[in-house]
């Protein structure tokens, strides 16, 4: 009887793990037709976002990707090479059929190599460590896509950090019918792509064409130009310059100005000449001539012979996560930028209207304003007074009318009547957008930091393409500061660091040592 018990016994073991062995290889076979991917991390940073996935359910026709990465690579490279496939698994796995990858290995013939060259992406030189020796090998790391006979590369991949956004926006750009244009003003002292703007436009290049329009030709801005950029004049405009910006809007462009309320230079600041306030306050904003300082700030660095000094710099915000707008996608995934000698931005409530505006960056409620006698010596000693929250910049859709509504028409110079009377004029708009900011340095070459540069990028692509791609780009972009301690309570944190771990240690083993020794004893 005992060797029947134990004989059903193992048998019903047996029926057991055959069941949970089926079981198993059912949900491997599902697994393989149903993709998910489980991102604990709390900005989703693994896992590619609802844009993306509309994007690619949505492709009317067959994208390819060639994925370039060499087999013998560093262990960094071969770590982001997996992660790179597992992002590619995702959008081939979302896209129906769409998106069709292919893996090349370069080194395995000479014309995978020639391929290589032909399109662009470069061998790259790596030191490796073997036997004790370092030793230099060649590799290729980037990727291509295709579509319609058109193709877009990513030459180098160094991270898979903001490679979604990458890859996302190269398939937008080629599947659109048209791609968007961007024209930066010039004619007033602006800084341009080729000066001042080099790392703006360069990002900008990869989603928009770029140009460069004169506005002192005093021609109007041709209709293929989605948005205008003036940034950072400071040279007066004349009324025919002004009617071509106001002209423009009207026409249906985006306006992003981006303006000094006053100019600093060598250590000198006088208000900015180049003022717009006369249009900009007709479509319901301005920016003041003063200058914002705060609490909230980045610091500076002195040269002082061997040993430089680093001190706070009130006159340089830094913008904390809670002081950006965290309503709409422009502003909502950002947690620090900084704004070197910006000034505020007004919002005029009796020229709004009906228009929607957000406030996009704000300072903290500890800044104050100087409109006059700028001190800009990092040394003396700062009195913040009148303090408040300070907008720094704002953007503005809706319905606008013309500044030149009921003014006489600025002509262009030479232009005769029968061609003026010939120039339309359009009198408003009913969806018309605008950016203005209160600041040009933190856009620029000298000051752009990466978060500046999201922040460009945001605003732009809310200008021109909504808010498609703003929640990919700021995927990944974050800023964990420690807060703020006294000194007190930094020595504590550092005699804690470096002792208390170590006495916690030791009196949890004096505890233990007494507990088991007061056990031996009772038994």
């Amino acid at each position: 009887m005992n060797l029947i018990k134990k004989f059903k016994n193992r048998a019903s073991f047996s029926v057991f793990v055959l069941i949970i062995i089926g079981i198993l290889a059912v949900i491997n076979i599902i697994s393989y037709q149903v993709f998910h991917r489980f991102d604990l991390t709390e900005s989703k940073d693994y896992s590619i976002s609802k844009t993306t996935k509309t994007m690619l359910k949505n492709l009317d026709d067959v994208v390819d990707i060639k994925l370039c990465f060499s087999r013998e690579l560093p262990p960094n490279f071969i770590n982001i090479r997996q992660e790179v496939k597992d992002i590619l698994d995702e959008y081939k796995n979302y896209s129906s059929g769409k998106i069709k990858i292919e893996e090349i290995f370069p080194e395995d013939s000479p014309e995978a190599e020639q391929k290589m060259q032909q399109l662009g992406i470069p061998k790259l030189q790596f030191n490796i460590k073997e036997k004790d020796k370092f030793q230099a090998i060649g590799g290729y790391a980037g990727l291509a896509v295709y579509f319609g006979g058109k193709k877009e590369v990513i030459p180098v991949i160094q991270t898979s950090q903001n490679l979604e956004y990458e890859i996302t926006t190269i398939i937008k750009k080629l599947t659109l019918d048209k791609i968007p244009a961007i024209a930066f003003a010039a004619g007033h002292n602006e800084k341009s792509p080729a000066e001042g703007l080099v790392n703006i436009s360069e990002v900008l290049r990869k989603q928009y064409n770029i140009t460069t329009v004169d506005l002192a030709t005093g021609d109007l801005v041709g209709d293929d130009v989605d948005a205008l950029i003036i940034l950072g004049a400071n040279v007066p405009f004349d009324d025919r310059s002004k009617y071509i910006i106001d002209q423009f809007l009207m026409r249906g462009g985006s306006l992003l100005i981006a303006q000094d309320g006053v100019s600093v230079s060598q250590g000198a600041a006088i208000a900015n000449l180049a003022d717009l306030n006369d249009i900009l306050s007709s479509y319901g904003v301005k920016i003041n001539a003063d200058l914002v300082l705060d609490v909230s700030n980045e610091a500076v660095n002195i040269p002082t012979g061997f040993f430089p000094i680093i001190m706070n710099y009130p006159f340089w915000p830094k913008i904390l996560e809670k002081n950006f707008n965290q309503d709409i996608p422009t502003t909502a995934n950002l947690e620090t930028a900084f704004f070197p000698w910006a000034s505020s931005v007004e919002i005029l409530p009796e020229r709004i209207g009906d228009k929607q505006v957000f406030e996009l960056v704000n300072t903290t409620e500890e800044s104050w304003t100087i409109k006059e006698n700028f001190n800009l010596d990092p040394q003396q000693q700062f009195a913040p007074h009148g303090q408040k929250q300070n907008i720094l910049a704002v953007s503005v859709s809706g319905k606008f009318s013309s500044f030149y509504q009921d003014k006489d028409k600025p002509q262009k110079e030479s232009e005769d009547a029968e061609a003026a009377l010939a120039e339309e004029f359009i009198s408003e708009i009913e969806n018309g957008r605008i950016a203005v900011i209160g600041d040009s340095e933190f856009a620029q070459d000298s000051f752009l930091s990466n978060s500046n540069l999201i922040l460009f990028q945001n605003i732009v692509d809310s200008l021109v393409l909504d808010h498609d791609l703003i929640n990919i780009r700021s995927k990944g972009i974050t800023s964990r500061p420690l807060k703020e301690m006294s000194d007190a309570e930094r020595n504590s944190m550092k005699y804690f660091n470096i002792f208390g771990v170590t006495i916690i240690v030791i009196i949890f083993g004096v505890v233990r040592y007494n507990l088991r020794k007061k056990k031996r004893f009772e038994s």
